[in-house]
């Protein structure tokens, strides 16, 4: 009996060795496992440059504005131009306040009736710094500035399709925002001369002419300057026109643009 107890005895030791054995081996081979994932990173990418996923690049902010944002950014660089009765649209083009707009909107005026109204309200007059009736594009100089002056951003790609805005005084209606796109480049107005214009489809009126066409980043491409008009009634028929800025800044041209002047 006791030779049984003995036998008992040390098969219940085997078994705990072998328990204690299989363990062992659980916990080695996880060890193996750690150890070999460990290498795996620490080399991964032969230099280590592969350790950790890298985030991706950070995407690049779009550049594109919604409308209201275009006005938000441009509409401190738009005045409302005065001559007698007429009513036209100008946009500061440098830091010393300079106003482009286009030349019918002054035409015949003189220091003494021209009155630019900013978007702050400051009220001042103004003399005609330059002109181009062949262009159709001019420049004022106010006599007093607002306090903060801000001058669009001129210059950008023009792209039939792309998405435009005008900012300008149509019928009055100050500080006015229509919206289309790019109809056409290289366009001759109704019964004028100009080539080279930009055809759009944002709404103007009586009133727009010299104010700013933009571009989807706020972006001045365009100095408004007439509409077509195939009922003679002065309304907006969809198809508009502006002297591209690189033409109002300088560039070649001939004739005066065609349509009603706006």
């Amino acid at each position: 009996m006791e030779r049984g107890a003995q036998e008992a005895d040390a098969a219940e030791a085997r078994g705990a060795v072998a328990g204690r054995a299989r363990r062992f081996a659980v916990w080695g081979g996880a060890l193996v496992v750690v150890a070999l994932l460990a290498y795996w990173l620490g080399n991964s990418g032969g230099n280590g440059e592969g350790a950790v996923p890298r985030p991706s690049p950070t995407p690049t902010p779009s550049a594109t504005l919604t409308a209201s944002e275009v006005f938000k950014r441009v509409g401190p660089s738009v005045a409302v131009i005065q001559t007698g009765k007429s009513l036209g649209t100008g946009v500061i083009a440098a830091e010393d306040g300079t106003i482009l707009t286009a030349y019918h909107v002054v035409k015949g005026s003189n220091k003494n009736n021209v009155t630019v109204t900013f978007a702050d309200g400051t009220k001042t007059k103004a003399t005609i710094a330059s002109s181009n009736p062949k262009r159709d594009v001019a420049t004022l100089k106010p006599a007093k500035l607002p306090e903060i002056v801000v001058p669009a951003t001129l210059g950008g790609a023009v792209a039939v399709g792309a998405p435009v805005t005008a900012i300008g005084n149509p019928l009055g209606l100050t500080y006015s925002v229509s919206t289309g796109v790019v109809s056409g480049l290289n366009r001759s107005a109704e019964d004028g001369d100009l080539s080279g214009l930009i055809q759009f489809d944002a709404s103007v009126n009586p009133g727009s002419s010299g104010g700013p066409l933009l571009n989807a980043r706020g972006l001045v491409i365009g100095i408004v300057v007439s509409m077509a008009d195939p009922g003679g009634d002065e309304a907006f028929a969809g198809i508009a026109f502006a002297v591209p800025i690189g033409v109002a800044l300088g560039s070649e041209g001939d004739g005066p643009p065609g349509g009603p002047q706006i």
